[in-house]
């Protein structure tokens, strides 16, 4: 038996629902083998998966979306370091939660790949989701070196707000290490940089962003490109241009900027918290996350973890806070059979504040269905 769940956003992390979902199995099966694989796709969550798997935690003071310092932390094995932006520049480092959708800065994110290519690593699987910012990753290579100056040759000021006045582009003083290890970009979003279904139009409004501000971003961002092209080429508006580029308010850019490879996260962290040998000599798999809806079927952390077992011919259910898709669309993702806890408490709020519980008496369900 395989436990391979992202997180409840919200209720429970992906180490607890392992660890609930261990306990219902074995209420009904006391001596069931249980290996729990917490994962994620690369939003927030992907370094607590990589630690719940054998790697080490590593902490650094970095500076927060808004420039008051933050502790963030990454993951480190051998030579690989599992690097989350939203530790650095997510949402839940804005203070009190206020948005600050034209000055949110991703200079920490640069600080954190700092921290890890000062700590030996080879490989950075950068997991970008769940961030703060809209400033096409300007920060982040601000804090590994690059400057943005105005007309004036002043620096510009941080923020996607701060990219309507830039003049001029230097990345000759970036970080010459970035050059020799393996950069990889693992998202579950595959937009482009600006226009309708880039950053600004598609995330911005999810950050604070009203349509004035949404538009003032889109004509930041693409000045950005614009002033990019004059330093490194045409180069710079066909990264804008590709998937991923839109990741995380446009820090896919900067990644693709640095060498980064765009790869689908949940494809990158099975690899690399060793999903395959688990798999191999699991009987059942059970994934999940707090809601498997249609953006679960766009490369999220469930249907990845799906794909996979199916490819390898092993039965797959998943547990959810709420289901939202049919049993047509769920048999076509791979999985067999979703238990909600809206199945088991059918008030939205007890699920969520007794998610715990709630889930382990889910889990007792799926012992009975599938381990009797």
């Amino acid at each position: 038996m395989l436990i391979a769940a992202d997180k409840f956003k919200g209720s429970l992390t992906a180490v607890q629902v392992a660890e609930r979902v261990t306990a219902g199995l074995r209420r009904v099966v006391p001596d069931v083998g249980v290996e729990a694989l917490p994962v994620a796709d690369g939003g927030d969550g992907t370094v607590d998966a990589a630690v719940a798997a054998g790697f080490e935690r590593r902490e650094v003071r970095v500076t927060g979306p808004v420039g008051d310092e933050v502790t963030a932390a990454f993951a480190l094995r051998g030579g690989t370091a599992v690097v989350e932006m939203a530790e650095a520049s997510g949402l839940q480092r804005l203070p009190g939660g206020v948005f600050a959708p034209l000055t949110a800065s991703t200079y920490g994110s640069g600080e954190l790949l700092r921290a890890a290519l000062d700590a030996g690593a080879r490989t950075i699987v950068f997991g970008v989701g769940g961030s703060a910012t809209t400033d096409g990753g300007a920060g982040m290579l601000s804090a590994l070196g690059a400057r943005f100056l105005d007309a004036e040759g002043e620096p510009v000021a941080p923020g996607g707000g701060g990219l309507a006045d830039l003049a001029s582009a230097d990345l000759s003083g970036v970080d010459p290490r970035l050059g020799s290890v393996e950069f990889i970009l693992a998202s579950d979003v595959d937009n482009p940089l600006t226009g309708p279904k880039g950053a600004p139009a598609v995330y911005g409004p999810q950050k604070g962003a009203a349509p004035d501000d949404v538009e003032a971003l889109d004509a930041a961002l693409g000045n950005f490109v614009a002033v990019l092209e004059e330093t490194v080429g045409p180069k710079a508006a066909e990264y804008a241009a590709s998937p991923g580029a839109g990741a995380a308010g446009g820090i896919g850019f900067a990644a693709l900027l640095l060498g980064a490879r765009f790869r689908p996260g949940i494809e990158v962290m099975l690899e690399v918290l060793g999903f395959a040998p688990a798999l191999e000599v699991a009987t059942l798999v059970i994934t999940g996350e707090g809601s498997l809806d249609e953006q679960t079927l766009h490369g999220k952390a469930p249907a990845g973890v799906a794909a996979a077992a199916r490819a390898a011919d092993k039965e797959v259910v998943a547990v959810c806070g709420r289901l939202a898709l049919p049993p047509q669309e769920l048999g076509r993702a791979g999985i067999r059979r979703a238990y909600p806890l809206t199945e088991a408490e059918p008030d939205m709020a007890k699920c969520i504040a007794d998610a715990g519980p709630i889930l382990e008496r889910v889990a007792e369900q799926i012992a009975r269905d599938f381990l009797h």
